[in-house]
């Protein structure tokens, strides 16, 4: 029977929910049965992305002698056993065997590394079939299987939304967007939209920040967005490395200038007289005394050595001469979000009662920083879960934020527990709790500036109650905002006891603050880009990111100064070859 096939092809995020169930014969209730699962994997295939043909150790071994020097040499070894020269031969051939010995097992040892860090990522999903919730291994998902996502899961393929409660998604392993992608299951009717806005759809290999919800899987294995991008590595022309390519133009000139120098001395010995057969001989002793035999060992020896150096620096060279590249290298391009950042948000300004600190200070430096490190605490959707705060990446900043400076959220909760919410949207761009005290209930409100301070009449300060200035305010945000940071305000309400309307909790507020978050450059960034510099190496940063926010970063990672032209992908698309 044939089986529906997902892929990338189709325009899933286009297709409502009812239709793409249809298209995959899937049933959005019980999901796919046992047999129909089982038939479907048979049809598609396991789902995991290609790794290209994996090379026996035997193969890596016969592999090493495809280099043309090492020809040179074989052929070397065949003529000085066939002139009587055993010993020749035979050093020759060990020395090849040594090369070959060693070259074969540094790639084999790569090989069952970089399988073994496979198989230590082998994910599974929890999926529906037949009416009931199972965890399976990812790689046995189909089309038409329901899965269940929920917050600090991996998406274990690409997914059609049915059904998400506030679920938002970490995206940066596929589109490099440290900012997590808010969920919908709504139909998006154009159909040539770019991968970062099909927004109810959720893609292999990212990661669930925050919420549940329930996907059905219309790709799998190489049909995914993933899969595509692996597929372009895959299928990607291997080129020879600068030390490959002077080798086999070495051995080309040497194999050229020795035959000449042989030619020359055959023929000037028949000229004189001397026998023919001497003169081959000599022709052929002279050609194999003038080949350096020991040359290819040396090389792989120290390709070797340099191999073992960076597997001490957790880097697995897999292919030997690859490790010469490196010292031919002029630019480095690096992906900005986990590479030269630390894939995470962090809060690194907060600004208070006329104040701009590097830093939430304690309970103890009293109002407004006590009810604003409350608010951070409390106002928050972070959970515990063996022992580690899981959650969206903006909120596990605030609540790091908050419990590093003596505002732990489980301490606060019993003293004030939640006692109803307004969740986060795109269109208020708020996100309310209120919270039950001796005193009454308290309203935090957190979002972004430009939609929280039109709903405040006032701001809090040590002085008690004070006159708010929005403009100045508003000011201080878009700085902060040009200056590459995430803006957050920050205000309460109090109440005497919960509104009848939660939409009350929002109007009328008394400012805390603003909170400055940004994905900071690792600590060992700028060193490493100093580094580079120094050796004659320019470093490039690519990100998704907005303008403003690449040029903050780069600023800080001494990639580039503020002053530097930032080009976006449609600038760079306009520049000639010449040009870049």
């Amino acid at each position: 029977m044939n089986q529906p096939q997902g892929t990338t092809e189709t325009a899933w995020h286009g297709l409502s929910v009812d239709d793409a169930v249809t298209r995959l014969r899937a049933n959005a209730e019980r999901g796919l049965s046992a047999q129909q699962a089982a038939e479907r994997l048979h049809e598609s295939g396991p789902n995991l992305l290609a790794e290209g043909r994996r090379r026996s150790l035997l193969t890596m071994f016969f592999s090493q002698f495809a280099d043309f020097m090492i020809l040179v040499l074989l052929a070397a070894a065949l003529i000085s056993g066939f002139i009587g020269e055993p010993m020749d031969t035979l050093a020759i051939l060990v020395i090849l065997l040594l090369n070959a010995v060693i070259g074969a097992v540094q790639e084999y040892r790569a090989e069952r590394a970089v399988a073994a860090l496979r198989r230590m990522a082998a994910p599974q999903a929890n999926v529906v079939r037949d009416g009931r919730q199972q965890t399976v291994e990812a790689t046995s998902l189909v089309p038409g299987d329901l899965v269940v996502l929920e917050s600090g899961s991996l998406v274990p393929a690409d997914l059609r939304l049915l059904e998400g409660a506030e679920l938002q998604t970490d995206e940066s392993a596929l589109t490099g967007e440290s900012t997590t992608v808010e969920k919908s299951t709504d139909t998006l009717p154009r159909e040539d939209l770019p991968v970062a806005d099909r927004n109810n759809l959720a893609f292999k290999g990212t990661l669930v920040t925050r919420g549940r919800g329930l996907g059905l899987v219309v790709a799998t294995g190489m049909h995914t967005e993933l899969g595509r991008i692996a597929s372009l590595l895959t299928t990607a022309e291997t080129v020879k490395t600068p030390l490959q390519q002077r080798l086999t133009r070495f051995g080309r000139y040497l194999a050229l200038a020795v035959l000449a120098i042989c030619t020359v001395v055959f023929v000037s010995g028949l000229l004189q007289g001397q026998p023919l057969m001497l003169m081959a001989l000599t022709a052929v002793s002279l050609a194999v005394a003038a080949i350096p035999e020991a040359l290819p060992a040396v090389i792989t020896v120290s390709l070797a050595l340099g191999a073992r150096k960076l597997s001490r620096r957790q880097s697995l060279v897999r292919n030997l001469p690859a490790v010469e590249t490196l010292g031919s290298v002029t630019f480095i391009c690096s992906d900005k979000t986990g590479t030269l950042t630390e894939n995470r948000m962090s809060c690194e300004r907060v600004l208070a009662d006329g104040q701009d600190d590097t830093t939430l200070r304690s309970p103890e430096d009293g109002s407004p920083w006590r009810e604003l490190g409350q608010a951070l605490a409390l106002c928050n959707d972070v959970a515990q879960r063996d022992g580690e705060a899981v959650g969206e990446p903006t909120e596990l900043a605030l609540y790091l934020a908050a419990e590093q400076s003596g505002y732990p959220k489980h301490a606060l909760e019993a003293q004030s527990p939640r006692v109803a919410e307004i969740p986060f949207d795109s269109t208020r761009k708020l996100m309310t709790t209120l919270h039950r005290q001796d005193e009454g209930v308290v309203a935090y409100v957190k979002g972004a500036p430009e939609a929280l301070l039109d709903r405040c009449e006032d701001r809090l300060s040590a002085a008690g109650v004070q006159a708010l200035d929005r403009e100045a305010t508003a000011a201080s945000a878009q700085q902060l905002a040009e200056q590459g940071y995430r803006v957050l305000a920050v205000a309460l309400r109090r109440f005497d006891q919960l509104p009848a309307s939660l939409e009350e909790a929002e109007q009328s507020l008394s400012l805390l603050g603003l909170v400055a978050l940004i994905d900071p450059p690792r600590p060992e960034a700028p060193a490493a880009v100093e580094e580079c510099r120094g050796a004659g190496i320019t470093p490039v940063m690519i990100t998704g990111d907005h303008p403003g926010t690449a040029r903050a970063i780069a600023a800080r990672l001494g990639i580039a100064d503020d002053r530097s032209e930032v080009l976006t992908g449609e600038d760079l698309s306009e520049l000639s070859d010449a040009a870049l």
